[in-house]
């Protein structure tokens, strides 16, 4: 078991500028380009691939790196470069992530290189959870998957929204209904291979912020996938299924549903993202603070943005913390007993919130201005308080955590 320290290794600190590098030498001058055009930066993507950044088995190192921080590492240098394209670039493991808490070894082997590609054939991935009516409240999901036995197919019907790479995805990861009356507790994931008939992208979303990055509706119309396609294997479900029919018979043992434990696993990661947006709108303001003058001298003279500066800082440190303690609880098999993951999801992204806009304000009306970064990283960290379960949820599940209720 990795001991906790907060220095990082040689090789750590060697992956972290490395990946610094791209983020300022390839990102962030393409950030606002693509921010403007609202699509996949495909080139950037290539470029990335190119030097085995978007790869997997440079997310598998790091996934492995024993301490649990090279993932939340390199996610932060990343979206410090530009959230938009940073989540254009790391979008495909939200669906690895799927594949890899609910999938067989076989699976895994098969399917989560398909979601890359290669350096000549670029490809993507889409992980697909959320419906216009079941975002938060995943009880009420509607797609169906119904199991053809006569020609062991699973039939999938369904809308699923807010799905980054959705339709553009060479694979879907799809977390569908088998059982109504289990509530979340009777769902599945399931892949839904390239070209499969019946899959269509539905409407595509123009947003707020991170707009580098691909959101969209998914619709399935009777979109058959063989047996083999259902994470983990029918026998597995079964087994799961019976499990959860006696448990609300009892009235007793949670079970952890498919879309739930993709969630539990990657809300660290998020919290990463929002500390590289964060720092990066810090360093602006920093900057701006030091050679911006008004009266005479550089306004970080004033105690109001000194103090401003101060506390941004203290934040995105102690936001930085929580997250490096969740990764490492999970690389080292130590249970969130105190929804610690979901306390360092919801702590940076309210900082990520927080420290762009005092950024704005400092630079005050520069700020507002599309001139400078911190007016797109304002509108890009909205999304973190948002996406992978809102504040209100991490809040929830704190709360019901630490006072041994279950989470429903």
């Amino acid at each position: 078991m990795a001991e906790f320290t907060m220095e990082l290794n040689d090789e750590q600190k060697e992956v972290r500028d490395w990946v610094h590098g791209f983020a300022a030498d390839v990102m962030r001058p393409a950030a606002a380009e693509w921010d403007e055009r609202e699509e996949t930066p495909w080139p950037v993507i290539q470029e990335a691939a190119k030097i085995g950044l978007y790869s997997l088995d440079f997310y598998a190192q790091q996934f492995f790196d024993p301490t649990g921080l090279g993932i939340p590492m390199a996610l932060e240098e990343l979206f410090w470069g530009d959230a938009g394209i940073g989540l254009s670039i790391v979008g495909t493991g939200l669906a690895a992530v799927g594949v890899l808490a609910n999938g067989t070894e076989e699976q895994i082997g098969t399917w989560v290189p398909q979601m890359y590609g290669d350096v000549n054939d670029v490809k993507v991935a889409a992980f697909c959870s959320s419906e216009p009516d079941a975002g938060s409240d995943v009880a009420s999901m509607r797609t169906r998957a119904v199991y053809d036995a006569a020609k062991d197919e699973w039939v999938l019907n369904g809308t699923k929204t807010w799905a980054t790479n959705g339709g553009i995805a060479d694979v879907h990861v799809v977390v569908a209904v088998v059982d109504a009356e289990l509530g979340s507790k009777g769902h599945a994931s399931f892949i839904v291979p390239p070209r499969t008939p019946g899959l269509s992208q539905g409407q595509k979303f123009k947003k707020h912020g991170i707009r580098a990055s691909h959101t969209a509706e998914v619709v399935l119309e009777d979109v058959r996938v063989p047996g083999h396609c259902l994470l983990g294997g029918k026998e597995k479900l079964d087994e799961r299924l019976a499990r959860a029919r006696e448990a609300v018979k009892s009235d007793g043992e949670r079970v952890k549903n498919a879309a739930m434990a993709t969630f539990e696993a990657s809300r660290p990661a998020v919290g990463a993202m929002a500390v590289g947006t964060a720092r990066a709108a810090y360093e602006e303001a920093m900057e701006y603070a030091r050679t911006r003058t008004q009266f005479g001298r550089p306004i970080i003279d004033n105690q109001g943005v000194a103090f401003q500066l101060a506390d941004m800082r203290t934040q995105i440190d102690a936001a930085r913390l929580l997250v490096w303690r969740a990764s490492w609880m999970a690389a080292t098999g130590k249970p969130f007993t105190s929804a610690e993951g979901s306390m360092s999801k919801l702590f940076a992204s309210e900082v990520a919130k927080k420290v762009t806009a005092q950024a704005v304000q400092i630079l005050g009306g520069n700020g507002f201005t599309r001139e400078y970064p911190v007016e797109r990283m304002h509108r890009d960290a909205a999304i973190y308080t948002i996406f992978e379960g809102t504040s209100e949820i991490q809040r929830l599940v704190i709360a019901r955590t630490l006072a041994g209720v279950p989470i429903r």
